[in-house]
């Protein structure tokens, strides 16, 4: 039953992960990152929780990782610096990538799938969903783990048979009329 959602990392050019800092279903995170290609380029940002976790995972099976990091000062200083770290990290991925994301708590009221960064983090307070909502609107595949949390039903999201509590999406693919 693995491979279905095995599936979801088969021919991805990068993985990106993200997720709460206060909440880790250690199960799930071990396992995407587990489902993660040998020599896939994996991006994950510098934060507590899900972030750091993956960190440890990857550190401790010796795989290498693109860090994005705040203290870098690459993406300016203070609240903003952190929309611009994660923003790059997502873009690190691209539209052949896949985001996998683990928040642990609903997404916020307004906050909605687009690919301007500037929407997805306009001060909706979180950054696991702002992310999320950046990959989704830029194109990008996406998995979301969110356990009891209800899924939000506009953004696209199909339930991964098999894996209660995850979702995925994938972007539509344009279907040529010959009419």
């Amino acid at each position: 039953m693995v491979s279905v959602l095995a599936g979801w990392f088969s021919n991805v050019s990068a993985v990106g992960f993200s997720g709460s800092r206060s909440s880790v279903p250690l199960a799930e995170v071990s396992l995407a990152v587990s489902l993660v290609p040998s020599g896939v380029p994996i991006s994950v940002g510098c934060a507590d929780g899900v972030d750091e976790y993956v960190r440890s995972l990857l550190l401790a099976a010796g795989v290498p990782f693109s860090l994005f990091s705040v203290s870098s000062g690459s993406w300016g200083s203070g609240r903003g610096a952190f929309a611009g770290r994660s923003i790059a990290c997502v873009r690190s991925v691209g539209v052949r990538g896949l985001w996998v994301s683990f928040p642990s708590a609903s997404c916020p009221s307004g906050l909605v799938p687009s690919s301007s960064s500037s929407r997805c983090f306009s001060g909706f307070g979180s950054g696991s969903w702002g992310s999320l909502a950046f990959a989704v609107g830029s194109g990008i595949p996406s998995l979301v783990f969110l356990g009891l949390i209800s899924c939000p039903s506009d953004w696209g999201f199909a339930a991964v048979p098999g894996f209660p509590g995850w979702f995925g999406f994938s972007p539509s693919s344009v279907q040529l009329s010959l009419f």
